[in-house]
């Protein structure tokens, strides 16, 4: 309780940067509200907010972290796992089976749309062990509390990563991490608990951006977590990054608004599609990308129209993929477009 008053009296703090002097992500952040609002906040009270929440994030408060497993005998009734032998022995877990861990953002729980999305589309393709993440934390009304918890969410996944690895045998060699939003930078967290480039792949569908800085890669997803990070960017600029974040950069429709989402206000419609975008393209293979020059030409949408042989979000890109890519979208299901 402490944490959220102090948060909460940093949050009030009166702006002293005029509106047309702000630059989200560069000189502060406008920050998401419970109710769907932004609050701007400047970076000089943000990284004060950070560093008294991180300090009182160890002493008193709890991040309780949950796994729960599903594969092909328990697809839609997840069986909550623990670091035990007999808890792991009593699952249907796997380890000749490849592994995905699925982590949800703010405000969510492993029961979200977003979970069963993307395990239905997994199991679909073949047997797994998918691994669906509870981190209690992010369902906290404060978005500055949540992200105050990711690094401490992260490295229990890094944990109970380990703990598979060592004790029964899961591969890291067959391993992806899928982590949307602010569960995009916990995977992050988990990949830095595992050790630099051990985990094959981290997928973030469009990395948080509010109270993340790009020029501080050790305090977000980046690069060099896992073998090979992609990142699918649908809402860069006010939810998540616009830079590119991952070895791979995805831009559908250029990073910053999605077909189909009308106006988007409050950004959770485009910030929301890489989930359907990457549930599709695990099931269908079926979004061709334009490589481009630099992330500034996909936000333009100047990368010519010369497909490549690249699709977002395939596996095999772990072994190919490095650069920034348009992606052209539908404004509807199916999303994905192909030459």
């Amino acid at each position: 309780m402490k944490v959220l008053f102090v948060l909460a009296a940093i949050l009030a703090a009166a702006s002293a940067l005029p509106i047309e002097e702000r630059i989200n992500g560069e000189n502060g952040w406008y920050v998401p509200q419970a109710d769907g609002s932004f609050e701007w906040m400047e970076l000089k009270d943000a990284e004060e907010l950070l560093a008294n929440g991180e300090a009182m994030d160890g002493r008193i408060s709890t991040n309780a972290v949950s796994f729960y497993l599903y594969t092909k005998s328990n697809p839609t009734d997840g069986k909550e796992i623990k670091a035990k032998a007999s808890s792991v022995d009593a699952s249907h877990f796997n380890k000749d089976h490849g592994t995905r861990f699925v982590i949800h953002g703010w405000t969510g729980r492993y029961t979200d749309d977003m979970n069963t999305r993307i395990t239905k589309s997994w199991l679909s393709k073949g047997d797994y062990n998918v691994i669906v993440v509870d981190w209690a934390r992010a369902r906290s009304v404060d978005y500055a509390s949540s992200v105050v918890a990711v690094p401490g969410a992260g490295a229990k996944v890094g944990e109970m990563i380990n703990y598979l690895h060592e004790h029964h045998g899961m591969s890291l060699d067959s391993l992806e991490v899928i982590g949307h939003s602010l569960g995009a930078h916990v995977s992050g967290y988990a990949g830095k608990t595992v050790g630099k480039g051990r985990i094959h792949s981290i997928v973030g569908l469009d990395p948080a951006l509010p109270l993340f800085s790009y020029d501080k890669p050790d305090k977000r997803l980046s690069s060099d977590d896992a073998f090979y990070v992609e990142s699918i960017q649908t809402n860069g600029g006010k939810l998540g990054f616009l830079k590119p974040i991952g070895k791979g950069a995805f831009y559908p429709n250029g990073g910053k608004t999605q077909p189909g989402c009308g106006l988007d206000v409050t950004g959770s419609c485009s910030h929301g599609r890489s989930v359907l975008y990457y549930a599709e393209a695990v099931t269908e293979d079926n979004f061709g990308t334009i490589r481009c020059h630099d992330y500034e030409a996909a936000v333009s949408k100047e990368c010519g129209s010369t497909y490549s042989s690249v699709r977002m979000g395939a596996v095999h890109n772990a072994y190919m993929v490095e650069g920034d890519f348009y992606v052209p979208v539908n404004s509807k299901e199916p999303f994905g477009k192909i030459e």
